[in-house]
């Protein structure tokens, strides 16, 4: 068996697998892993277009909300290199994730017909179900002048056909990851306001907020934290009783707050230090948080972590929970795999069921890794996992392999390294999880062949083996450089300095 697994799962098989087995994960006897014989992946979009500067097909950088049986996903498609996509793509079920329709937002980009900017990036949705509207924000690309900061698209029939984008925020040379929540509890002192983050690489990647009370329609104007704080990939959750918790990455990992509607932020608090292993082959990644609340409020953040590997060699996915957003709890890690596997595990997305909370809160985080963290840009393999947990993180499910052997010479390249997304999502469904991810294939020619895919089947099992880091510990206080991320988006350094100079 132990030759098989290493046929199966090293780095220089042949073998293209779109398979639901987790072998790789767990060197257990397969005979005990989850039963995932009723999995199978679902494309729900794909890039039609052509037109130049895109790198076509490709499809990145998924997430998706649900409501109910609705599941509404957007996502990059057409990546440009230096930024942006050609367009950005929307896709809605109405039946648990059975069927699915998709377009591309109007008004948005020239790419798509009718827009007025030359790319647009970072899409995020949120509901509001105060206002029946659904929303997803995203950040405007022009080649030549300066743009508002953010743009929200609004739906008013359930997610299936989009108005021109709404402006949010300053007029601006740069911005950049947006993230965009909705206050849907009715009890909330502030049902109905919706919160978008994003961060102004201009200024050091200074944190900006902004609150709309009417459906999106109008935004106020750009908040910053207590203390003019910088950060990059803020996800807000609004808690039951309307305070807004914002998970980002800084120097480390912290979160900040608001308990008034928006009227004012707090002081980011620390979560955690960052302590990551630069992920191989050229493929962009990093620590940037995946945040999900429970249905009691409990916010779980999770990220790629090194500290319980020797010497920082490869990520594990690790968390923290908080129910205030000021307190945190000690790192703990996710047990996808032992800590001596050579698996890096990178770009988590991770959903809660919202019917289910505390001790048993039903966890799901859909993942990119590598079977061996030790590869090249032409050895290296990615593939897309899941693990659940139907206890709060107290132990977890076998995890399952959705796709694997995908070769990083599929993916198109970015301003940042050869991409899947800086994020993707997970969202429950009447207790079941779905996430969405790219899932590249061999390319035709020049023409890639990545596309927008979700997995059917996927459950939260409350029996069977279980999996527990509770005898972990941090071995070291290891990390190797963070990323200094260039920004999505924004005028070139040379234009800028033409254009600030004819002022």
């Amino acid at each position: 068996m132990n030759r098989l697994l290493s046929a199966f799962c090293g780095p220089h098989s042949l073998l293209a697998v779109l398979a639901v087995l987790s072998l790789c994960f767990a060197p257990a006897d397969p005979a005990h892993a989850q039963d995932t014989t009723a999995v199978s992946l679902t494309q729900i979009s794909s890039d039609p277009f052509t037109v130049a500067p895109g790198q076509h097909a490709t499809e990145v950088e998924p997430h998706v909300l649900a409501n109910g049986t609705t599941l509404v996903a957007a996502f990059q498609t057409g990546r440009i290199a230096p930024g942006g996509a050609t367009a950005i793509g929307w896709a809605t079920s109405t039946d648990g994730g059975a069927t699915w329709s998709h377009g591309f937002l109007p008004g948005l980009t020239k790419g798509n017909g009718g827009g007025p900017y030359d790319a647009a990036s970072d899409p995020a949705v949120a509901y509001d179900a105060k206002h029946g509207v659904w929303m997803i924000a995203s950040l405007p690309i022009s080649n030549t002048t300066t743009t508002v900061a953010v743009v929200v698209s609004r739906s008013t029939d359930g997610g299936f056909t989009w108005d021109n984008p709404v402006s949010v925020g300053p007029v601006v040379d740069s911005s950049d990851k947006n993230w965009i929540v909705c206050d849907s509890t009715a009890t909330s002192p502030f049902y109905g306001n919706c919160y978008v983050e994003w961060d102004n690489p201009d200024t050091g990647d200074g944190i900006l907020m902004s609150t709309s009370s009417d459906g999106g329609l109008t935004w106020g104007a750009a908040k910053t934290t207590a203390t003019q704080a910088a950060g990059v990939g803020g996800q807000p959750l609004v808690q039951p009783n309307g305070t807004v918790i914002v998970p980002i990455e800084t120097s480390g990992i912290s979160a900040f707050i608001s308990t008034n509607g928006g009227g004012s932020w707090s002081v980011p608090a620390t979560v955690s230090n960052i302590q990551s292993h630069t992920d191989a082959g050229g493929i962009r990644s990093g620590p940037l948080p995946s945040a999900a609340m429970d249905g009691a409020g409990k916010v779980y953040v999770v990220w790629e972590d090194c500290r319980f590997r020797t010497s920082c060699s490869t990520n594990d996915l690790v968390y923290s929970t908080s129910t205030n957003g000021l307190q945190w709890s000690k790192v703990t890690r996710i047990p996808i795999d032992a800590t001596t596997s050579t698996l890096d595990h990178f770009i988590p997305g991770i959903g809660i069921d919202p019917a289910t909370s505390g001790a048993t809160a039903h966890i799901a985080i859909h993942f990119y890794f590598y079977p061996q963290s030790k590869c090249t840009t032409s050895t290296c393999r990615l593939g897309v996992g899941y693990i659940s947990s139907h206890n709060g993180g107290s132990t977890w499910n076998t995890p399952v392999k959705l796709a694997s052997q995908m070769q990083l010479a599929w993916l198109p390249n970015s301003q940042n390294g050869l991409m899947v997304g800086d994020y993707i999502a997970t969202a429950f469904t009447n207790g079941v999880p779905h996430g969405v991810f790219a899932i590249a294939a061999a390319k035709s020619g020049t023409t890639f062949n990545e596309s927008t895919n979700t997995a059917q089947g996927l459950t939260v099992p409350e029996t069977g083996p279980q999996l527990s880091s509770a005898g972990d510990k941090p071995l070291h206080n290891l990390s190797d450089p963070i990323e200094n991320e260039r920004p999505e988006r924004g005028i070139p350094p040379s234009k800028r300095a033409a254009k600030r100079s004819s002022k």
